[in-house]
């Protein structure tokens, strides 16, 4: 719809994409088995902490919530991709791309309260484990999960319907891969400065939730270092080795996003960037949780194991 010299914006156009004659289709197949591992994988390891009861304590409880959220994570962004890749034009209409700015940013906070969760969780367990089971009650683990989802999800409300409001009437081409909050703002035909102001306070919240971490870590190592048994260092190191490794790929691809120090990374850079955060650091979680984890193998193969025996009995 024209007016004077300005239309309004019906879709965004994504910039981030190699067009179909540059060989996009071959970016196409390497993404949908990632994908697909992704959700197998956080499937196996929801499915085998809800189904073995061994695993039912605060720890594994917070590891499936995790990969629970994982799932809808990757797909809030990754089937986009997918079809932008297979077609010429790599567009995203103005409600799906806002209402995928919420649900990736949501899932995405809800996730790294969750990573906060989960290392006070190890630093009581490690730091206190004689009044570990006292504080870690399930009542108090069942209300850190649905609060860190709740929280997740609340968070960025405000700012979405705000952003929703804003008119969009220049150009339309997003210089990513999927809609994200900067590159959309960047659009909008009016003064964004309040915005830019909270998205300020979300990198404030970043580095905080950050430092809270690696300061449980911190304290949960120099802990660990004073037990004097090699054998029960590295029972305790195996407990919190995973959540440290995620922790790490998270927050550093997080950080790469975000906390940036220069406004504007080369085109290509920029696009790495984003790929490592919506699609390699999920690719790795399911591999930390499973591989380096004994009790999660074991309670993968019983999950196969009763699918065999159900598959037998329907026989």
């Amino acid at each position: 719809m024209e007016s004077g010299n300005q239309s309004t914006v019906t879709e965004f156009i994504f910039t981030g994409f190699p067009r179909l004659q540059d060989g996009s289709l071959l970016y196409f197949f390497p993404l949908l088995f990632i994908y697909t591992f992704i959700i197998i994988g956080n499937l196996l390891i929801f499915s085998a902490v809800r189904m073995d009861t061994h695993l039912h304590n605060p720890m594994y409880n917070f590891i499936s919530l995790f990969s629970f959220l994982e799932i809808w994570y990757t797909t809030a962004t990754i089937p986009k991709m997918l079809s932008n890749l297979i077609s010429e034009k790599k567009a995203i209409s103005m409600m799906g791309c806002f209402l995928q700015m919420y649900f990736f940013h949501s899932l995405g906070n809800s996730e790294g309260i969750l990573l906060t969760t989960m290392a006070i969780d190890r630093y009581v367990a490690i730091c206190n484990p004689l009044r570990y089971q006292m504080i870690m009650t399930p009542r108090l683990c069942t209300q850190l999960s649905a609060g860190s989802c709740i929280f997740g999800f609340l968070i960025l409300l405000p700012e979405i319907v705000m952003i929703s409001t804003l008119p969009f009437c220049g150009p339309n081409q997003i210089h990513q891969i999927f809609c994200d909050l900067v590159p959309v703002l960047s659009l909008a035909c009016t003064d964004t400065s309040m915005i830019l102001i909270e998205d300020v306070i979300h990198a404030v919240t970043i580095i905080i939730t950050f430092l809270i971490i690696a300061l449980s870590y911190v304290r949960i190592v120099t802990v660990i270092l004073r037990i004097p048994s090699s054998e029960g260092r590295q029972k305790a190191f195996s407990t919190c080795a995973g959540r440290l490794m995620v922790f790490l790929i998270f927050f550093g691809s997080v950080s790469l996003m975000y906390l940036r120090f220069s406004d504007t990374y080369p085109p290509v850079l920029d696009t790495a960037i984003a790929l490592m955060f919506t699609v390699l650091a999920p690719f790795f979680n399911p591999i930390i949780y499973s591989l380096r984890n004994k009790d999660m193998n074991n309670a993968i193969k019983k999950l196969f194991c009763f699918q065999k025996v159900l598959n037998k009995s329907g026989d």
